[in-house]
């Protein structure tokens, strides 16, 4: 790969790298999806003991219904897949340990900024999911990474 082509794919992960940071913070912050807005309660409710609302919504899940139970548990996987993905892509930053540092910063910030705005609730559990999902999109880059590689060293073997 020429480094015209590098340098198109490096800005291509820098445009995606922000839009989706704009949508996170959207989504997460400020979004009327999932009690992001503020809810009139007398006392804010956060959860500070791990694995507490992992294992409720897993007990309730007949009651909760699957939708509720699948966004909690799989959903902040899922939206944190992309920042795993796009870091190293548009960043020095390429480490296994970047990603899990970055992703567990963005996601402490997300969480922080919902108890002190008291908007949607402050959860340990947020922490470890968001931060599983930001590892899960870097192997998913990483996996990427070696298929172009192998793929691009086979095409300048047959040359």
């Amino acid at each position: 790969m020429n480094v015209k082509t590098r340098k198109r794919i490096r800005i291509f992960g820098k445009v995606c790298f922000i839009l989706y940071i704009g949508f996170i913070i959207y989504f997460l912050i400020f979004s009327d999806w999932y009690g992001r807005v503020t809810t009139g309660m007398e006392e804010y409710h956060y959860n500070l003991i791990l694995f507490k609302e992992i294992k409720r919504f897993w007990e309730y899940r007949h009651q909760v219904g699957f939708f509720a139970m699948f966004t909690n548990l799989f959903g902040n996987v899922l939206i944190f897949m992309p920042f795993g993905f796009f870091l190293p892509m548009a960043s020095r930053y390429r480490s296994f340990f970047a990603t899990l540092f970055w992703s567990f910063i963005l996601s402490l910030g997300v969480e922080s900024f919902q108890l002190v705005s008291k908007v949607g609730c402050f959860d340990v559990d947020d922490l470890l999911l968001n931060t599983i999902g930001g590892i899960a999109g870097h192997i998913v880059f990483v996996v990427c990474v070696l298929i172009r590689r192998r793929h691009v060293y086979k095409r300048k073997k047959r040359r």
